[in-house]
């Protein structure tokens, strides 16, 4: 049975909304009356360790269920928690600490083009309270170890293959030893061979004791490395077993 302690994930009764201006002063009441409903009653655990996959149409809320996991949209009704963080009054001025649990994979990977790899991991562990140029070398030489890269830290992101330049990005989520990744589509624009190596690193990641959760419309992956597996269809979840995945895929 899983601890308290393993939960890194934990929503109860949450509906998420779409909102103009999520930062807004107005009231939760206000925000919910006058926004788009994107999910509904939402319950979902998801423990350290754990991978779990993310499927559904385009618009089904896949990425905005990541985006109120990060704090991104915030949660205006039910309850969360990530990473031991309450979300329901999660406060603007405590986000970056949130975050700074959390690692996050964006598909458009937004790397700083006119900085190596090295310079592109330091500028994050600077920009998050790294101090000593010794551990930040060490930490820097150890996350590209991870993800193969140990050989590639002089590169610009130019000069990287496409997957090349999605390890970079994993191994920026992986500097400050997050309890939880977040990938929204992480292979969409990678070729099926590199997509899958992908793949295999995020589940490595994963029996290392991060859990990981990850968005995607291939279910290809799915069938190549089973995981816990969530549905969005008609602005609901639920989780599903791999062989009704399999035997229908209208829904995805």
């Amino acid at each position: 049975m899983t601890g308290a302690n393993d939960c890194v994930v934990s929503l109860k009764g949450v509906d998420i909304y779409h909102t103009d201006d999520p930062f807004s002063n107005l009231s939760e009441r206000t925000c919910m009356r006058d926004g788009e409903l994107v999910l509904a009653d939402v319950n979902l655990e998801v423990s350290k360790g754990e991978f779990v996959y993310l499927i559904g149409r385009v618009g089904s809320g896949k990425s905005s269920l990541l985006k109120t996991l990060y704090a991104e949209i915030p949660l205006l009704k039910g309850e969360g928690e990530v990473a031991g963080f309450g979300l329901r009054r999660l406060k603007r001025k405590n986000i970056p600490y949130l975050r700074r649990n959390i690692g996050i994979v964006f598909q458009d990977l937004q790397l700083l083009t006119d900085r190596n790899v090295f310079e592109n991991l330091r500028y994050v562990m600077k920009a998050t309270g790294w101090k000593r140029d010794m551990e930040i070398n060490a930490r820097i030489e150890q996350v590209l170890r991870l993800v193969g890269l140990e050989m590639k830290h002089y590169k610009m992101p130019f000069e990287l293959s496409g997957g090349e330049q999605q390890r970079l990005v994993i191994a920026r989520a992986l500097l400050n030893s997050p309890k939880l990744i977040l990938a929204d589509e992480p292979t969409g624009n990678l070729d099926p061979v590199t997509a899958d190596s992908i793949v295999r690193l995020f589940h490595d990641i994963a029996a290392s004791g991060t859990a990981v959760i990850m968005s995607t419309h291939n279910t290809s992956f799915i069938e190549s490395y089973p995981s816990r597996t969530i549905l969005f269809s008609h602005n609901r979840i639920r989780e599903i077993d791999i062989n009704e995945l399999l035997g229908d895929k209208s829904s995805i």
